[in-house]
């Protein structure tokens, strides 16, 4: 880890072996800046490959800069500009550190390769450039205003004490993690699904939180400042303005951390695949009850099961969309939330939430010691132990204790649900 060259800060060739993975699975390569300079890039390389992924990450002197996982295998930072998935800010003198993070491991080890140099303004805007840009706003003459799509279009929807019925997704990725949009990209897209609010969850990144409210009121959407708290144990989801939750901090106390600070924390997908939730999970929880990979077996029933075996768990949904053609676009599925005014994450601290295949379908809302089933004709209204009640009816109020409840199909595939 010497200098190589003046404007070369770090060259290193490392083999790693999944000794090395199980030993600590994020390494800390420490490089040292004699003296503040205008920008630093970092390049990492090795041979990708089925089974071998390696994240990469920067600190700095005064602490954590960024992430970009195994999504980028080069960055830039610098006062003016870094690349997202990092905060710009000066690259001051001291003692910095290239994270790398050890995801996949093949049996017969892994190579790479990690050069951190000084580059100037040329390269920045390079990169820079290379960046998607951001759409302009779909109707340039309403000057961004905020509008209410979701509710406005459906006049049956009850309210509560004042409170309106907003529709939105709790999960979504940009250019800041490993997303193919920018953040108005992304802000148009979610609009234009009709959704009310999106929660903005790049992983173990807050770079993106800055570019929000400009993005929102560009495209009429709220915009949810969130993280993806992204480990090999699980995936969380930290939402509200709380700053950052370092992901290799103890997962314990991401909850804490999160509520501490105004916000909410939800378990995602817990039962995806290779990156389910292996965890203990606080009480009550919040959790991605509905996942958009659902969709993939709709009549698989391990959802609900995780679901009745915590019944406390207030339930939300996320699409999880990182681009086109990959993943279920925002609002698929759609969480609705009872909110005061735009206060999405209070809705979801309180418990006010339900979920619901899309905005536009069937849908099952708790209005005090009632159940309402909108748009649900001919689906059956169940839940644990109870009794499946064919709807009748484009709109449909049932007196029900609490706990969580279903519409589902003839064929038992879920269409909306609350507790």
């Amino acid at each position: 880890m010497t200098s190589v060259t003046s404007t070369t800060l770090l060259h290193l060739v490392q083999q790693w072996r999944p000794a090395d993975r199980a030993e600590q699975q994020i390494r800390a390569l420490s490089f040292d800046v004699p003296r503040e300079v205008g920008a630093i890039q970092v390049e990492l390389a090795y041979a990708a490959q089925p089974g071998c992924v390696l994240d990469l990450g920067l600190e700095g002197p005064q602490g954590y800069v960024g992430w970009s996982g195994g999504a980028r295998s080069r960055v830039v930072v610098s006062q003016g500009w870094a690349t997202p998935g990092y905060v710009p800010q000066p690259v001051e003198a001291g003692t910095w550190s290239v994270l790398i993070g050890l995801h996949r491991v093949p049996a017969e080890g892994v190579t790479m390769e990690v050069t951190v140099s000084v580059v100037g303004g040329s390269v920045v805007e390079e990169h820079r450039r290379a960046e998607p840009e951001e759409p302009p706003p779909a109707d340039a003459g309403t000057g961004g205003s905020q509008v209410r799509r979701a509710s406005a279009g459906r006049a049956e929807l009850p309210s509560v004490d004042g409170m309106a019925w907003l529709a939105g997704d709790f999960h979504s990725h940009t250019v800041h993690s490993d997303g193919s949009l920018p953040v108005g990209g992304l802000a148009a897209l979610a609009a234009s699904r009709g959704l009310d609010f999106l929660a903005v969850t790049d992983h173990n990144t807050t770079s993106h939180h800055p570019h929000l409210p400009t993005a929102g009121r560009r495209h009429g959407i709220v915009l949810v400042p969130g993280q993806e708290v992204t480990r090999d144990v699980g995936h969380a989801n930290v939402l509200g303005d709380v700053g950052l939750v370092d992901f290799r901090s103890p997962p314990e106390t991401w909850g804490e951390r999160a509520r501490a600070r105004g916000g909410v924390m939800s378990v995602n997908h817990p039962l995806g695949g290779d990156c389910a939730w292996l965890l203990p999970v606080d009480s009550p929880p919040v959790a991605e009850v509905w996942h958009s990979s659902w969709a993939q077996v709709p009549t698989w029933g391990a959802p609900l099961a995780w679901w009745l075996l915590t019944p406390e768990t207030v339930p939300i949904g996320g699409s999880d969309f990182h681009r086109h053609g990959c993943d279920d676009l925002p609002g698929s599925p759609t969480t609705w939330v009872l909110a005061e005014g735009d206060d999405v994450v209070g809705a979801v601290r309180a418990g006010r939430t339900a979920v619901s295949a899309g905005v536009d379908g069937p849908l099952l809302l708790r209005d005090g010691d009632r159940l309402v089933a909108l748009d649900a004709e001919g689906l059956m209204l169940t839940g644990p132990g109870q009794p499946r009640r064919r709807i009748i009816g484009d709109r449909v109020s049932v007196a029900a204790e609490p706990g969580p409840r279903w519409l589902e199909d003839d064929s038992r595939v879920v269409h909306a649900l609350c507790r």
